[in-house]
C-alpha cells in the first residue's frame, strides 16, 4: 500500500509536470501571437491539460505572463548573476571580464530572450509592470550585481572605479548596446555566430579597461 507521503510526493511531481508544461505551451503561444492573440484555451491545449487547470495553477492570464517572463529572463540571469559575483575572487580580470561578456552575449541575444524582450516592449503601455518586472530580472539584476562586484575590487585596488554602479552600467552597454539594438530594431532572430560575439566581447571589455584600469598586481583585500 503506498504509503501518504509516497502518494503526496507523487502528487507534487505531476503537479510540477503541469505547471512547466502550462509554462512552456504559455510562452510558445505568446511569442507567436502576441498577448492579445492568446487564450486561455489555445495555452491549456498546448500543455494538453485542461482550461480549469491552468486557472488552477496561475489564476489569470496576466500571471501567467508574469511567469513565463520570470522562466524565461532568470534562465539568463541567474548564470549570469553568480559569474559576476565569482569576480571578486578574480586572479585573471581582463580575462574573466571577457569571458562573462561572451556568457552575457550569448544568452540575452537567444532569439527567444529576443522575442520575450520585443513583446514586453509592445505591451508596456498596457502592462507597464511587466516591462519593470522583466527589467529588475534581467538587467537592473545584473549591473546591480556588477555594480556590488566592481565596488568590492575598487575596494582591494584592483579595479579604478570611484563610481561602481557608473562603471557597472557602462560595461553592460559597452557589450550589449550594438548587437542588442541590432537585434530589436532589424528583427534580427537568429542567434549570432561565435565570431561576433568574441569580437563584440573583445572590443567591449578593452574599451572598459581602458575607462577603468584593472590593476593586476595590487593585492587582495585583506581577510
Amino acid at each position: 500500500m503506498t504509503s501518504p507521503s509516497v502518494a503526496h510526493d507523487a502528487d507534487e511531481r505531476r503537479s510540477d509536470r503541469k505547471r512547466r508544461a502550462i509554462v512552456e505551451a504559455a510562452t510558445a503561444a505568446f511569442l507567436e501571437h502576441c498577448y492579445r492573440g492568446t487564450s486561455m484555451d489555445a495555452v491549456a491545449a498546448g500543455a494538453g491539460v485542461s482550461k480549469q487547470t491552468v486557472y488552477q495553477h496561475f489564476g489569470d492570464k496576466q500571471r501567467l505572463f508574469r511567469e513565463l517572463i520570470a522562466a524565461t529572463v532568470q534562465s539568463a540571469s541567474d548564470p549570469v548573476y553568480d559569474e559576476v559575483r565569482r569576480l571578486a575572487d578574480s586572479g585573471r580580470l581582463e580575462k574573466d571580464l571577457r569571458d562573462l561578456a561572451r556568457r552575457l552575449l550569448t544568452l540575452v541575444l537567444q532569439p527567444r530572450m529576443m522575442r520575450l524582450r520585443r513583446l514586453v516592449i509592445a505591451e508596456a503601455r498596457q502592462f507597464p509592470d511587466m516591462g519593470r518586472f522583466f527589467y529588475e530580472l534581467g538587467p537592473g539584476r545584473t549591473i546591480t550585481a556588477l555594480g556590488d562586484t566592481f565596488a568590492e575590487l575598487a575596494l582591494q585596488g584592483r579595479l579604478d572605479a570611484p563610481d561602481p554602479m557608473l562603471a557597472a552600467s557602462q560595461f553592460n552597454w559597452l557589450i550589449m548596446s550594438a548587437p542588442l539594438n541590432e537585434a530589436m530594431l532589424l528583427g534580427r532572430d537568429d542567434a549570432p555566430t561565435p565570431r561576433e560575439i568574441n569580437r563584440w566581447a573583445d572590443r567591449g571589455v578593452r574599451t572598459f579597461l581602458a575607462a577603468f584600469p584593472d590593476h593586476p598586481s595590487s593585492g587582495r583585500r585583506p581577510g
